[in-house]
């Protein structure tokens, strides 16, 4: 995601001190909208009309309770740094995404390598349950936290244990491209490097003229005909261990060395599990690191990657992998 230098929105406020739990229930509203603490009393979130209207609801609700409350819009030019911020909020969401992986990976060591039906059925139920929490936990991660990953493959490990033949595998059966053409292609906002090099393989591959529709975070419906990728629940996710780059090209069926090349450096730089060590990734990295910083717009990074993206696959296809 780009690194924008504010405008932030802030909430400033003063609580009464007495109920008690008036203060934790504000508290927590202000944890579930995804604000971080600036100070005691002020927390902020990246301007957007969504986050101004939770924040205009959040002072209706403080201001009912008897205490006073304040939104106000600003750019920090002393001080706590953009760059400061934004790591807070990471910090904040990969605080969440370990203790859930940590939930996650109890309940896979709890489960024998065969379980009954039974708890199946259990393990089932508590999987729905991590999937909200994780589509919740995506609504929030306004910053792209690395802690994201790492969850998504453990949920995809958890439904492939309960069933192995949802297993992502080279066999698995492919996409008739004809089936994919006409279509739009949508996405959440703020692309970065599987995103864009997902969008780059759909014009590329399979639709020059395909469309594309970004979408908050918290979207995951979709109009008859749209198809779904990089997000909760797409039709072209993350699968087992594969990034979404990775499940385009072997849904696909793509055979192309070149390809398969790039998918691994993109594996490396958006799951960060150092799977493939391709010398290529860092560089490839900084790059769309820098599309992001000059475009902010999700269609001009996606142009702009396009031009990263066919540098490096005319590499990869000069020089065999």
């Amino acid at each position: 995601m780009a690194e924008i230098p504010g405008p932030w929105l802030l909430l400033i406020h003063q609580l009464p001190p007495h109920p008690a739990y008036f203060r934790v229930k504000v508290w927590r509203q202000l944890q579930g909208l995804g604000a971080v603490a600036l100070k005691n009393s002020v927390y902020a979130l990246p301007l957007s009309d969504e986050s101004r209207e939770d924040f205009q609801w959040m002072v209706r609700q403080i201001v009912a309770g008897g205490g006073e409350a304040s939104v106000v819009e600003a750019l920090f030019v002393d001080g706590l740094t953009d760059g400061e911020i934004r790591e807070r909020f990471r910090q904040a969401r990969n605080e969440d995404y370990t203790k859930l992986q940590e939930e996650i990976l109890a309940i896979q060591k709890a489960l024998p390598k065969n379980p009954a039906e039974g708890q199946k059925g259990e393990t089932e139920v508590q999987l729905a349950k991590f999937r909200k929490r994780y589509a919740d936990l995506q609504a929030i991660d306004f910053f792209e936290a690395g802690g994201a990953a790492e969850v998504r493959t453990q949920i995809n490990r958890l439904e492939t244990h309960l069933a192995p033949k949802a297993l992502a595998t080279e066999d698995s059966p492919t996409w008739d491209i004809k089936d994919l053409q006409g279509r739009t292609w949508v996405t959440r906002k703020g692309m970065h490097v599987d995103r864009i090099a997902c969008a780059w393989l759909i014009r590329r591959f399979i639709d020059p003229e395909a469309r594309f529709r970004f979408v908050e975070s918290k979207t995951t419906s979709v109009r008859k005909g749209e198809l779904r990728f990089d997000m909760f629940e797409g039709e072209f996710t993350h699968e087992g261990d594969w990034c979404s780059f990775e499940t385009l090209v072997h849904r696909l069926g793509l055979e192309d060395a070149a390809l398969h090349a790039l998918g691994e450096v993109i594996h490396d730089i958006d799951l960060k599990d150092a799977k493939f060590k391709r010398p290529e990734s860092s560089g490839f990295d900084r790059a769309i690191m820098g599309v992001a910083l000059l475009h902010p717009k999700d269609e001009a990074r996606l142009v702009a990657g396009s031009g990263v993206l066919d540098a490096f696959y005319a590499a990869f296809q000069k020089v065999k992998p």
